[in-house]
């Protein structure tokens, strides 16, 4: 029970932290930077925007962030078409299932990586057959991590709604912890600090993602389409603000800087945050350079959402869902 509401402490407090941490991040010329609404979860992948904050690189850019941190994709898919947030941080999956499921004209800008996904399971449990009968526990059903965990349970043999449930829990933090409190939550899709924290308590890592699977685009900027007319020049400032501070993130001089904000903002151990940054940098699984989108992973995003979800459906073009031209002319402004 300590070491549960330990957890819940620790996890409670990124709220904390962000809103200290962004609330009073102003800087000289603050007034006449240009606000951007930007929406992410609460996860590791938060480190390049915690660094260019702190080294002052989107200030520089003339962006001025209000980072609002989402409970799950649901809410924040209908942030972002609501008009709620300017710009998404999260599965590009999401973004496809936008213009599909709700018929929003949603755009994708800039990719960003593979995930960083564990599929990890409860101590007791030893491989995939052993989740015959039990719950998996997911972001939303339709999305991104959730249909990953689908095929993977698939090529084992185990079928949705007939060998396994699978139940909404919401973000990494909240699937970490309904896991904590109730065996029966027998599985999860995690990213780090969550997958490395699972393993420290004993649950098990049955698999990267990309190792079961292979190569698949899963975190990516994506906009309103008409925003991103509108606001071309400001969301490429954006852009090369966020490009900058992940290479700064990638920088061996900055790794000291980058564990330090992570135990700050994730209550982390030093351990753990030292882990972390090596699976964020790890080339396999972590931050892609420059955020750079992969055809051929969004092409297996696409892939996998028609097998899972439109069963067997056509597989649609990826440019319908992609302008990385904002991208481009960010990406220009930078040294090489």
């Amino acid at each position: 029970m300590q070491r549960t509401l330990a957890v819940m402490r620790r996890l409670c407090a990124v709220f904390a932290c962000a809103v200290c941490a962004f609330a009073g991040c102003g800087v000289a010329g603050a007034a006449e930077a240009e606000l951007l609404r930007v929406n992410l979860f609460p996860t590791a992948k938060q480190l390049p925007f915690l660094l260019g904050i702190e080294r002052g690189i989107f200030a520089r850019h003339g962006i001025r962030l209000d980072l609002q941190y989402t409970e799950n994709s649901t809410t924040q898919r209908a942030a972002l078409a609501d008009g709620t947030v300017d710009i998404v941080h999260s599965a590009v999956d999401n973004a496809v299932a936008m213009v599909e499921i709700a018929g929003k004209d949603v755009v994708i800008v800039m990719g960003g990586d593979s995930g960083s996904n564990e599929f990890i399971v409860q101590p007791h449990l030893n491989t995939f057959a052993d989740l015959r009968g039990k719950i998996l526990v997911v972001d939303a059903t339709d999305t991104a991590f959730a249909l990953q965990a689908k095929k993977i349970l698939a090529n084992n043999g185990l079928r949705e709604g007939v060998d396994y449930r699978i139940k909404a829990i919401g973000r990494g933090a909240q699937r970490l912890q309904a896991m904590i409190d109730d065996k029966s939550h027998a599985a999860a899709i995690m990213n780090p600090p969550f997958s490395v924290q699972a393993v420290q308590m004993g649950m098990k890592s049955l698999g990267r993602t990309v190792d079961l699977l292979g190569p698949y685009q899963s975190a990516g900027v994506f906009v309103m389409r008409s925003w991103g007319r509108e606001h071309g020049p400001l969301l490429e400032k954006y852009l090369a603000s966020y490009v900058e501070s992940l290479r700064g993130v990638f920088d061996p001089a900055n790794r000291a800087d980058c564990v330090r904000l992570l135990m700050a903002q994730l209550k982390l151990s030093k351990d753990e945050a030292e882990s972390t940054y090596r699976l964020l940098l790890d080339p396999q699984i972590g931050y892609v350079r420059d955020a750079r989108l992969s055809p051929e992973g969004f092409r297996a995003t696409l892939a996998l959402r028609a097998e899972i979800e439109n069963k067997g459906g056509a597989l649609p073009p990826p440019e319908k869902y992609l302008d990385l031209s904002y991208y481009q002319r960010a990406i220009a402004t930078l040294p090489r």
